[in-house]
């Protein structure tokens, strides 16, 4: 298989029989151009309706690509972003699908819509969307039981009970697999380096990769593939160390339409 990085939380898997596109939204190196070229079967899959998340311009492709199949999350037909007829499948937590090349399950998210587990060919693919424990940063604060608001989620929060949802949420992904052999996941600086001295040991505390940690102790991962950061690449190598200690091949992404081989 190859992977390639299209942009923010964007990436192309081509196997040998399909390709897969997931939370497609810029392609600032053109990386489509070439995949719409091939032949093989494709499968589009967004993960919830925020537009770093998912765009109109997928449904484009068909005009130049017939067998598309499009595999959305509920809430972009919920809030509108697209109608019914739009995509050939629609799916919320708990939900699958399956056709002769490969099974999809939508799991759930700490924010809009859901992730992905996909098997195809003997692999598993598991695909996070917005999945993360994305307020980590707070938990070393002397009170992180206590609510405030976030201008950037444009919700309310309390840290220790996202933290609370995000573990849950990986008991039900674990329900359905407890490994992979590629995993999409968030690292993004920009959510806090500062994270709670009561979970990390000295000299650890960046609170960006704690969802990505917390991930890697609980799944059995072959790639660890970080994502969600528009510029910045490096800042989410600090993901490497840790899954160094684990013995999980990181993908230290440098450009978008890079390519990796699995």
């Amino acid at each position: 298989m190859t992977l390639t990085y299209i942009f923010h939380s964007g990436f192309v898997l081509e196997t040998e029989q399909s390709i897969l596109v997931f939370d497609y939204w810029l392609d600032p190196s053109g990386v489509m151009d070439g995949v719409l070229r091939s032949e093989k079967p494709m499968y589009v899959f967004s993960s919830h309706f925020h537009e770093d998340h998912f765009t109109k311009e997928i449904f484009e492709w068909k005009k130049q690509k017939p067998n598309i199949t499009y595999i959305l999350s509920k809430d972009i037909y919920k809030h509108r972003r697209a109608s019914k007829e739009d995509a050939d499948v629609w799916l919320a937590k708990g939900g699958t699908w399956s056709d002769d090349s490969i099974s999809v399950w939508a799991l759930g998210s700490t924010d809009s819509g859901v992730s992905w587990i996909v098997e195809m060919e003997g692999k598993r693919i598991f695909h996070a969307g917005d999945l993360n424990n994305w307020y980590a940063k707070f938990l070393s604060d002397d009170n992180p039981d206590q609510e405030r608001y976030s201008f950037e989620m444009e919700e309310t929060f309390n840290p220790i009970a996202h933290e609370k949802q995000f573990l849950g949420e990986l008991k039900d992904i674990r329900k359905v697999a407890d490994s992979f052999d590629v995993v999409m996941f968030p690292i993004d600086g920009r959510v806090g380096r500062s994270s709670s001295a009561r979970l990390l040991p000295e000299g650890r505390k960046n609170g960006y990769t704690l969802g990505g940690r917390q991930f890697i102790e609980r799944f059995k991962v072959g790639l660890f593939v970080p994502m969600h950061f528009t510029t910045g690449f490096q800042s989410s190598w600090r993901m490497k160390e840790f899954t160094d200690e684990k013995d999980i091949t990181f993908w230290e992404i440098n450009r978008e339409g890079e390519t990796i081989e699995i």
